[in-house]
């Protein structure tokens, strides 16, 4: 499932977690991802209530540990199961260490450092979790002016670590009016997120989570559409030969300069042909624009004499790249509606680097790199934060 956010009123972890729970994730089922991070002493409720002529679900969050200050590293801890939620605090420990000078292993989070973000960033996975939504993606974000009294004295808004979470993140964003719209874990749960108008789904439901204040200007919600991908039909050429006579290393060779060459994909299938004779057929899937350059090339490398044509449609997932580092080395990762996946080459490039297994190294990847939950072993300390 897609999940797109309008922030008409900004974004918050409460006002996040409202919204997917207006969507309809459970309840009980959220509350129960949260307790098992060994929390406890919180309580987690949802109300209904009217922002403008707007209802929608406001998430209420208590935690019997008033504290708002402790190390980032205690945070990661307790929500590493959920990789969105470490995401998000990682986020805010690198952030925070920039604009501070200090290492991010050792940043102490003040007004962020509260329990309740825990509770937030672990509800908000989970709740995603619960209703399936394998891409987050948002609109832009309205940014309120002004200032806001903090531990370390008035700042500016929008908070500094809000925009560097923004920045880092490459959000768009727009002008509102005074206060407070976007806070530094609402930014720092969209990391992950892409940015831009609504892609192509059917809508299946739609949710709303309330801010705490009910502002006379513009409805103080966080709208989120629930839909499922649908993806984008276009005219393609299939090219098939069939061969008895090439060896695998051409190929091969065929295969990979097929692609080079701009082909949606290209494979070959073993058949039987006439006389019980072994053979391969050689398929290519490309746009009508480079189907002749591709026929080319089969007929050249294979010496065929000849080749069908048959126009086909083609069904494309909204997809992005990301890349991440894995001890030092970058890592693409390429993310659909259903999940992600690190590049062979790239994952082969590292583990070789690092002398690593291929699969801890794609593990860590899909764990967004070297922030990622550590292996434990015998004899070790794990640092939360990498």
């Amino acid at each position: 499932m897609i999940c797109w956010l309008n922030p008409v009123g900004g974004i918050s972890g409460d006002m996040l977690l409202g919204a997917l729970l207006d969507l309809g994730a459970p309840l009980d089922g959220v509350r129960a991802a949260v307790a098992a991070t060994g929390l406890r002493g919180f309580t987690l409720d949802a109300e209904r209530v009217t922002r403008g002529a707007l209802t929608a679900t406001r998430a209420l969050v208590t935690v019997e540990d008033a504290a708002t200050e402790r190390r980032a590293a205690e945070l990661l801890e307790r929500v590493a199961a959920w990789p969105m939620a470490a995401r998000a605090v990682r986020a805010i420990a690198e952030v925070e260490g920039r604009i501070h000078g200090i290492d991010p292993a050792r940043v102490h989070l003040h007004e962020i450092g509260g329990l309740d973000t825990v509770v937030d960033t672990v509800g908000v996975a989970a709740a995603c979790d619960l209703l399936g939504v394998g891409a987050l993606h948002c609109g832009p974000l309205p940014l309120g002016h002004g200032t806001v009294t903090t531990r370390h004295g008035v700042l500016p808004l929008p908070a500094p670590a809000t925009a560097a979470l923004l920045a880092a993140a490459g959000a768009p964003v727009t002008g509102a009016g005074e206060g407070e719209t976007v806070t530094p874990t609402g930014a720092a749960l969209l990391s992950g997120a892409v940015f831009g108008p609504v892609p192509p789904m059917r809508l299946t439901a739609v949710g709303y989570g309330a801010g705490g204040r009910d502002d006379p200007d513009r409805p103080n919600v966080l709208q989120a559409l629930l839909g499922e991908p649908q993806g984008t039909v276009a005219e393609m050429v299939l090219l098939e030969t069939n061969v008895d006579d090439v060896t695998g290393e051409v190929l091969g060779h065929l295969v990979a300069r097929l692609l080079d060459a701009g082909a949606a994909d290209a494979w070959t299938t073993p058949i039987v042909m006439k006389k019980g004779r072994p053979a391969h057929t050689v398929h290519v899937l490309a746009a009508p624009e480079r189907a002749a350059g591709c026929e080319r090339i089969v007929l050249a490398e294979t010496g065929s004499l000849g080749l069908r044509r048959s126009p086909v449609e083609r069904v494309a997932l909204p997809r992005r790249t990301t890349t991440v580092q894995v001890g030092g080395h970058p890592v693409r990762v390429k993310h659909g509606p259903w999940g992600s996946k690190p590049e062979h080459d790239d994952v082969a490039a590292a583990a070789a680097a690092l002398g690593l297994p291929l699969r801890e190294v794609a593990r860590r990847a899909r764990d967004d790199g070297d922030g990622g939950p550590e292996p434990q072993r015998a004899g070790d300390v794990a640092d939360p934060l990498g």
